[in-house]
């Protein structure tokens, strides 16, 4: 089971606003204090977009240009794919190991990155954080993937980014991987025996 940003995405807003503001500390103040990762966590529950630029831009008057950029440029936030990332889902794909994801997205900015990356779609079932209301590291939304997928949380392996979804993965008995990048990942699927030496190099 996949989580997507930071796995197989490459998102981060300050990709956007590394364009629209003078220097990297006026980036980090403005995704620290205006932009949160608190805020955009409230999309990733349901939130609706337009609602949100709405509320935060009746709190930050004068940075109502650079919130509405959060929702109406989101597509430069996103920079690509990880691609050794990708190469390693399409070979566990490929050898009919069953796919599935869990993320912490908008609906809305989900529907949008499927439109880029066609790999979106090679999984049996996504699990999005707007669609159900919960956000990881909530156990809940856990729990809702291993009974919607119909998986034994022993037999499943997790892939996150954020270690506090690591840790609520591994609590409900996943084998859970902190992912720090696609070798790393690719090691420890060898040493699962869920990809093999035969993979070559780029798997």
């Amino acid at each position: 089971m996949f989580d997507l940003g930071g796995v197989l995405l490459d998102w981060d807003p300050r990709y956007l606003y590394r364009q629209l503001l003078p220097d990297e500390a006026a980036v980090e103040w403005f995704l620290a204090e205006v932009c949160t990762p608190e805020w955009n966590r409230e999309q990733d529950r349901g939130r609706p977009w337009p609602a949100a630029v709405a509320e935060l831009s009746a709190r930050f008057p004068e940075h109502a240009a650079l919130i509405a950029a959060y929702h109406e440029r989101w597509d430069e936030t996103l920079a690509g794919a990880i691609t050794p990332s990708v190469e390693v889902l399409a070979y566990l794909r490929e050898r009919g190991t069953p796919c599935y994801a869990l993320t912490n997205f908008s609906p809305e900015k989900l529907q949008r990155a499927r439109a880029r990356f066609g790999f979106l779609d090679w999984f049996r079932d996504i699990v999005v954080s707007g669609e159900v209301g919960l956000v990881k590291p909530d156990p809940r939304i856990y729990h809702l993937a291993v009974e919607r997928f119909g998986l034994d949380p022993a037999a499943t392996v997790y892939i996150d980014d954020q270690p506090a979804n690591v840790a609520a993965a591994r609590d409900l008995g996943m084998v859970a991987l902190h992912f720090t990048g696609p070798e790393r990942l690719r090691v420890a699927l060898r040493e699962l025996g869920l990809l093999d030496g035969a993979a070559g190099s780029s798997v």
